[in-house]
């Protein structure tokens, strides 16, 4: 049962052929026989998860993630868990308060089953997470705990937090499925920030399907049952492009040369003001309404350039520019 994604086991719940606390129970005992190998949970509590599992199986099903176990990265306050940051200066601390990502989850229904190995304050000290497919390779970082627990099938659900690549990558290489929402998409409060103007709170699952119920609970947005047309991906070559190998290279390039709703973007996005602009243009933002005699840019939020929107978010002057023209 450990190995049902979160959709399948949440389906099983509602239909009343599997019981939350079974499902908890088999996490519970995948995390004791492989968790001294991969190291992925700071604290888990067998009793408190097994008493949550069974006090949802007596009550009303609140969400369509009703009764399914999540793990929570440890920079992330849990009022009824230690959340240490995998810091020896926070050993022991006990947030007054969960965080409103974990009280939300609380009232989707869903078991608190423990808290994720994180890198320590989510930043570059390795933890002591190891890989759960090869201990010789590194699961990535900082959401490391989640991401192993996921691909070890010690848990459906496990939340994580990205600065610059902590949710994909730990994802990426533990064999997990991951998402990094959009900015803000989940509410940060109770979150132990790296940067302010960039983290943000992913989820990692076993299947896309797992992603769009837990972003669902989190965001109040229907599922999309269906797409109409192919999603626009684009592809910069950003000023860090020289750093991927070039198997990685080539792999991205015939992604995108194959796949007709790729978009090769131009590499100057990286500029605040010409990237804002080129995006506009490119996807259909752009409006022209300066002076006679003059040009100008106008943008319609929330279209922005993906590489300039933190800085656009955080005061860049040039960037703040770029939205203001017109």
């Amino acid at each position: 049962m450990n190995k049902l994604t979160a959709a399948e086991a949440a389906r099983r719940i509602a239909a009343g052929s599997l019981t939350s606390e079974a499902l908890v129970t088999a996490c519970l005992d995948r995390i004791a026989s492989r968790d001294a190998a991969v190291k992925a949970w700071a604290f888990v509590d067998w009793e408190h998860a097994l008493s949550q599992a069974r006090t949802l199986d007596r009550s009303p099903r609140r969400s369509a993630l009703h009764g399914v176990p999540f793990g929570i990265k440890d920079v992330i306050d849990t009022a009824e868990q230690p959340t240490e940051y995998n810091s020896p200066i926070w050993r022991g601390h006990r947030p007054k308060a969960d965080a409103a990502c974990v009280a939300q989850l609380k009232s989707a229904g869903c078991v608190i089953l423990g808290k994720t190995v994180t890198t320590e304050f989510a930043n570059n000290h390795p933890s002591q997470t190891l890989n759960p497919h090869n201990p010789k390779h590194t699961p990535g970082g900082s959401s490391s705990g989640s991401a192993a627990a996921v691909a070890d099938a010690m848990v459906p659900l496990a939340l994580g937090t990205q600065t610059g690549g902590s949710v994909i990558r730990p994802a990426a290489y533990c064999g997990a499925t991951a998402i990094k929402p959009s900015f803000g998409s989940i509410n940060r409060a109770g979150l132990k920030m790296l940067s302010e103007a960039l983290d943000t709170i992913g989820i990692f699952s076993r299947s896309a399907e797992d992603l769009a119920l837990a972003l669902s609970v989190f965001t109040g947005r229907a599922i999309v049952e269906k797409q109409n047309g192919k999603p626009r991906i684009g592809l910069c070559r950003t000023p860090r492009w020289s750093d991927a190998d070039k198997a990685t290279q080539a792999n991205l390039e015939a992604a995108a040369k194959h796949r007709s709703a790729w978009v090769v973007l131009p590499n100057h996005l990286y500029d605040p003001v010409k990237g804002a602009e080129e995006y506009a243009r490119q996807f259909g933002h752009f409006r022209s309404s300066g002076p006679a005699g003059g040009a100008a840019v106008g943008l319609s939020p929330p279209a922005a350039s993906p590489a300039c929107a933190s800085s656009c978010r955080g005061g860049c002057a040039r960037g703040r520019a770029a939205w203001r023209r017109a």
